[in-house]
């Protein structure tokens, strides 16, 4: 069978028990048709992974009996992405494949061209915690509150530097940006549908942890280029790297 995997709340450690919650409950016997006995990995995002046996199950309520580490914690990417808000199917895709990437934070925001501004917030928690589940991440990426991107980066943290991606065809390209830069950790910046102001980019290059790149040749669209800059920093840059 299939093994399923959940996130719970922890800490988890052998002869432990977790509640599920509803939803997971369901999953497990409507969905996936388990029954009590049978196994289940379960993570926290500090404890590791853990194999855990159904000691008792209906569609609304579930307990978990954790046996055995499977694999211990380990440090991930530290990876952020600022991603913009865009229609819902597309930021959902968008949050989705970070998570699959590696993303350890998700930090929605707007800027003068964004034509969206709302967001819910717990559905795309929801959707980073399934990927992760599925992905066979041990952490669940901080998913944060739509806010505008000026708010983002006048609290920016010292020593990280931030890619951004500008398509304004005068940038040089993202290869080149990634290894001039320093050490230091990472974050990946795109533009809303439409993508930045002149004014905006021109504010970005006064930034000393901004650095614009191009993505390439071609204009992506956003959901994409969240895809491509995440994958050209792993590919690139030294310290995302998992041990």
């Amino acid at each position: 069978m299939t093994e399923i995997r959940l996130f719970v709340p922890g800490p988890l450690a052998a002869g432990t028990e977790v509640a599920t919650t509803a939803g997971q409950a369901h999953y497990l016997a409507a969905v996936m048709r388990r029954a009590p006995g049978d196994s289940v990995l379960l993570f926290d995002g500090t404890s590791g992974e853990w194999r855990a046996r159904i000691a008792a199950l209906s569609r609304k309520a579930a307990m978990l009996a954790v046996e055995e580490q499977t694999r211990p914690q380990r440090a991930e990417a530290d990876l952020w992405l600022l991603a913009p808000m865009l229609k819902r199917v597309a930021t959902e895709w968008m949050v989705e494949k970070a998570t699959e990437l590696g993303a350890s934070r998700i930090l929605l925001t707007t800027s003068a061209r964004s034509a969206v501004t709302r967001a819910n917030r717990d559905r795309l928690a929801a959707i980073a915690t399934e990927a992760a589940e599925q992905c066979e991440r041990l952490t669940v990426p901080d998913v944060t509150a739509p806010a505008p991107l000026a708010q983002v980066l006048a609290s920016w943290p010292a020593g990280r530097h931030l890619l951004v991606g500008d398509e304004s065809r005068t940038a040089p390209p993202a290869d080149a940006v990634i290894a001039g830069a320093g050490p230091g950790a990472w974050a990946l910046l795109i533009g809303p549908e439409g993508g930045f102001t002149g004014v905006e980019l021109d504010g970005f290059r006064k930034l000393p942890f901004c650095l614009a790149a191009s993505l390439g040749p071609r204009i992506l669209r956003a959901e994409t280029a969240a895809v491509a800059g995440l994958s050209l920093i792993q590919a690139l840059a030294g310290d995302w790297r998992e041990p």
